[in-house]
């Protein structure tokens, strides 16, 4: 064996310090996300984020750790701050990939047009190995959101994915979707759509968008696709998927579609499904859906019924309307279902039929007195307003009454009566001296400062249609008010009014809604209380609902929601807003979806979709505007992706969600 002396050891030693030397030191690089609220650097970038800190954020773009590189973008995907786009363009060459897509989602949220090239050139096109799929994904669903109609014609004509490249297709399907929601439509991508749905060898993710753009996409022509449509939809098992496409098929027009749609129903045992199809029913002739949903008012599952009554609002006939008057004095009924074909039978029954309006008149005027049901009280006042000679009846109870709701429901009311078609003929000879009362009554409205009365007072008075800047010469008042209002708590009203105000002066209408200044920022100790085995039970009269809270999502509004629970905000408050087979919303002080508290917080926008049941998301009155009202949904509701934060999903008591009627109350929140 050999052996070296240390004479020999130390040259070899010296000779490797000295390559030490030589040799720069590299960093290792950072290349995994390590997301965790825990971070106290972190926590720094989303309170960036939460107070519109542009310039503190463009820092960590550059920062050597993906994690918040990733943070940063995601910011903006929030923020929204357009002249972002040049900052945020770098990190779609990043050499992490979950940077690369925040950055695609981010500039997607801008809605920026000039970022439709940046976007494009960014895309992996020789992405042999699919390392960069995902990526691709998030780069034609960003196309969608912000691109020119060019581009649609690219996205829909592109046929080389196969049924095996799932998230290539995703986002092929996503873009095309986006395009759709902003009012940009194209054979292409219609008949694209068509394939995705009718071939169920597509990813069902991929089916069903294309089945929520057929839904949804307005100025489509689909009866050429009934025959597949129709048996698509006969095969099709995947609820949200059958859900929308019950809506596609009945924009076709067809006797097939009809034939298909009825047969569906009659086998259906998803209420969901009921409602789509009745609301498909207006699609065709009357007499050839009549029985049907007359069938459909004694269902026991109040949506349905509801969604039936409604049908006879929107399409109903004169012949009819002492039918339907017959029909809501039926006790066994759900209160909804009743008034809502008490309105029926207001909006449609001819005035010289004066036996049966007296009779429908009576019985609401003695629901209106002897009801103690406060949503039942201005549900009935809202009833009595669709007989036009009713107004002065509606403006003196509904405007002296000390319920917000009540005040709120007659100024609509009276503003649906203003929205009339038929206004000229109905009220004939006296129609100027209505439109002066009108006139009077939504004036007064906006002076009284209820911020409900004016926001919806305002609302009517700006339709160019109905010409209400000719009675009411003078806008003097209208400052006043505007002035008096609270911000941010009145912020939706403020923007309202704002608007009308610009309309009666000839002035533009502002492109952006106001602003709130930051009053409410995100408490990282009440944060840290939230742990993944931290739920909300919500505990109504109907049952108890389970939430589980998502602070990675949305650390504010999470925060927010568990300090309003924990303070007893939300006890014995309303769900003033149901939605069949959409939502039910609730956290309003006022009880009519104008109230708030004294402050806002920011909207928290992540790249997560409502695509199934149960998201609680913010309700809003535009970006940055949330405060203390949320919403549940009964069914995927893709279309609110990216523009209502979601903090929270239901894991207990969907069946008490679906149960959730209008005025029904919450007892407490507890967090446990």
């Amino acid at each position: 064996m050999l052996s070296m002396t240390n004479k020999h050891i130390l040259p070899i030693l010296l000779l490797v310090v000295l390559l030490c030397r030589c040799m720069p030191y590299q960093e290792e690089k950072i290349t995994e996300i390590n997301f965790s609220l825990k971070d106290p650097l972190l926590q720094k970038v989303l309170t960036f984020q939460d107070e519109h800190q542009r310039d503190s954020l463009y820092t960590f773009l550059t920062h050597k750790d993906p994690t918040y590189r990733y943070a940063a973008a995601m910011a903006f995907a929030s923020f929204q701050d357009k002249a972002s786009l040049d900052k945020l363009a770098p990190l779609l060459k990043d050499e992490v990939d979950e940077v690369r897509i925040a950055a695609a989602y981010a500039i997607g949220q801008l809605k920026e047009e000039k970022a439709e090239d940046i976007l494009v050139s960014a895309f992996e096109s020789k992405d042999s190995t699919s390392i960069h799929e995902n990526f691709n994904r998030s780069i034609l669903e960003a196309v969608g959101k912000c691109a020119s109609p060019r581009f649609l014609e690219l996205i829909s004509t592109t046929t080389s994915y196969k049924n095996t490249d799932t998230l290539l297709l995703e986002g092929q399907a996503w873009g095309i979707y986006r395009f759709a929601l902003r009012g940009i439509t194209a054979e292409e991508g219609t008949q694209r759509m068509v394939d995705f749905l009718v071939d169920d060898g597509y990813p069902k993710k991929v089916r069903f968008v294309a089945a929520n753009y057929l839904s949804r996409a307005s100025n489509i022509k689909l009866d050429t696709f009934t025959i597949p449509l129709v048996r698509t939809f006969q095969n099709e098992s995947e609820k949200g998927t059958k859900m929308a496409l019950a809506i596609a098929l009945g924009k076709t027009r067809r006797p097939e579609a009809l034939a298909a749609l009825k047969d569906a129903y009659r086998n259906a045992s998803d209420y969901r499904l009921k409602c789509n199809i009745i609301r498909t029913y207006g699609n065709f002739a009357y007499l050839d859906v009549q029985a049907e949903v007359l069938a459909a008012l004694d269902d026991s599952n109040f949506h349905v019924s509801n969604a039936a009554a409604e049908f006879f609002i929107m399409h109903g006939i004169g012949r009819e309307g002492a039918a339907y008057w017959r029909k809501g004095r039926d006790t066994s009924l759900n209160w909804e279902t009743r008034l809502l074909l008490y309105k029926a039978a207001n909006r449609h029954t001819p005035a010289y039929f004066e036996g049966t309006v007296g009779g429908i008149n009576n019985d609401l005027r003695r629901i209106w007195v002897t009801s103690e049901k406060t949503y039942e009280k201005a549900s009935a006042l809202d009833a009595l307003a669709t007989y036009g000679w009713n107004y002065r009846y509606v403006q003196e109870k509904g405007f002296a009454s000390d319920q917000a709701i009540v005040r709120t429901t007659a100024v609509r009311a009276l503003a649906n009566l203003a929205r009339r078609s038929d206004f000229k003929t109905f009220f004939g000879l006296s129609t100027n001296r209505v439109r002066k009362d009108l006139a009077s009554y939504f004036s007064d409205a906006i002076q009284r400062g209820d911020v409900g009365m004016m926001a919806e007072a305002a609302d009517v008075l700006r339709e160019p249609r109905l010409n209400f800047k000719e009675l009411i010469p003078e806008v003097a008042f209208m400052d006043e008010a505007l002035a008096k209002l609270k911000l941010p708590k009145e912020i939706e009203t403020y923007d309202k009014l704002k608007k009308t105000i610009n309309f009666f002066k000839g002035l533009p209408e502002e492109e952006e809604s106001t602003k709130p200044e930051l009053t409410r920022p995100i408490d990282w100790r009440v944060v840290s209380t939230v742990t993944g085995n931290t739920r909300a039970k919500i505990i109504t009269n109907k049952g108890d609902i389970v939430l589980e809270l998502l602070p990675e999502l949305a650390p504010g509004s999470v925060a927010n929601f568990v300090m309003l629970s924990r303070g007893g905000f939300y006890d014995q408050k309303y769900f003033h807003r149901v939605v069949a087979n959409f939502v039910i919303q609730a956290g309003c002080p006022r009880g009519d979806g104008y109230g708030s508290l004294e402050y806002a917080i920011r909207s928290e926008l992540p790249p997560v979709n409502y695509d199934e049941e149960g998201y609680v998301g913010m309700a809003s009155a535009g970006p940055h505007t949330e405060g203390t009202q949320w919403f549940i949904t009964h069914s995927p509701t893709p279309h609110l992706d990216g523009k209502y934060t979601i903090f929270a999903k239901v894991v207990g008591g969907m069946d008490i969600v679906h149960q959730i009627q209008m005025g029904d109350q919450i007892s407490r929140i507890v967090i446990e």
